[in-house]
């Protein structure tokens, strides 16, 4: 077993740790209060930060929206074996860590329960719940393997976890679709930082991601195209918003957005694009932020 590698190694029993890696719990965190915020700041005009504490329908959309998105997670690194001993074999947690047949359950175990909470709420956010559940299982099987199809898939469904608030609530959508257009700009460009950073492990078992379609330089200038167009719909918000929203985003997001495309430039190793990708996580923490202003 010693001088086996790391994951081939089997798991001798449940492993905490690697269950709270394997869901990415940092993210799933992000992701509810990301929701409450939406709900706290921008839907709710009473700005009831207590009362919305105590609102099941958020809990339950929240609930759903965390559960389906760690099955995701889940299926996601269960495919991902191979590939991941090659671009990251220290952080391999499906056979190493986390039994196989364990991960199976825990993804259908979680599905379930996220569309049945999904239920009590209506038929729309069942409805949109089960299509992200198949299309995340699409994804893991098939779709992250493709140029761009795959990148856009993962962005839209980040920003369904925000339009989920819209389709719900009716109040104040115009604001949520700007924050879900936010969330999928941010989300697009960190998952091609991400293909740019698993390149080897993903050229040796044959997926045709934009890095290994298009190469490196290449895949920065579509970076650079997506980028622009974050940007522009961030200064239109001076023409609509609240001087002090906007004038947060000048001063507090724009700033690491430009330090992202200046790094992006000079970035050529896992190193780098692995900073990246987590300076865009940064930067999504920030616009969540400034909801607080709106």
């Amino acid at each position: 077993m010693k001088n086996q590698p790391l994951s081939l190694q089997k798991p001798k029993k449940f492993d905490l740790s690697g269950f709270l890696r394997l869901v990415r719990i940092n993210n799933l965190l992000i992701l509810a209060f990301s929701q409450w915020m939406i709900k706290a700041f921008l839907i709710d005009d009473s700005l009831d930060i207590l009362l919305n504490l105590r609102v099941f329908p958020l809990f339950g959309l929240m609930g759903s929206t965390v559960l389906i998105a760690a099955a995701g997670y889940v299926i996601n690194d269960y495919y991902d074996v191979k590939i991941d001993t090659v671009n990251k074999p220290q952080e391999v947690i499906v056979g190493r860590l986390i039994k196989r047949r364990v991960a199976m359950f825990l993804n259908f175990a979680f599905n379930l329960l996220g569309l049945g909470l999904a239920w009590t709420l209506g038929w729309w956010i069942f409805g949109t719940c089960l299509l992200v559940a198949f299309m995340l299982w699409w994804y893991s099987n098939q779709l992250k393997r493709l140029p761009l199809i795959g990148n856009l898939m993962i962005a839209a469904l980040t920003a369904m976890a925000v339009l989920l608030l819209a389709i719900y609530y009716t109040q104040n959508r115009a604001l949520v679709y700007l924050f879900a257009l936010f969330a999928f700009f941010i989300s697009l460009i960190r998952e091609i930082v991400k293909d740019m950073e698993d390149v080897k492990g993903d050229a040796v078992f044959g997926c045709r991601t934009l890095p290994i379609v298009w190469g490196i330089s290449r895949t920065k200038r579509v970076i650079y195209v997506f980028f622009g167009i974050f940007v522009v719909i961030l200064l239109s918000t001076y023409l609509t918003f609240p001087s002090r929203f906007a004038m947060y985003l000048y001063g507090v997001v724009l700033p690491p957005l430009a330090w992202f495309v200046y790094q992006l430039y000079y970035a050529d190793s896992k190193k780098d694009f692995r900073a990246l990708s987590t300076l865009c996580k940064l930067i999504m923490v920030l616009g969540v932020l400034s909801m607080v202003l709106i």
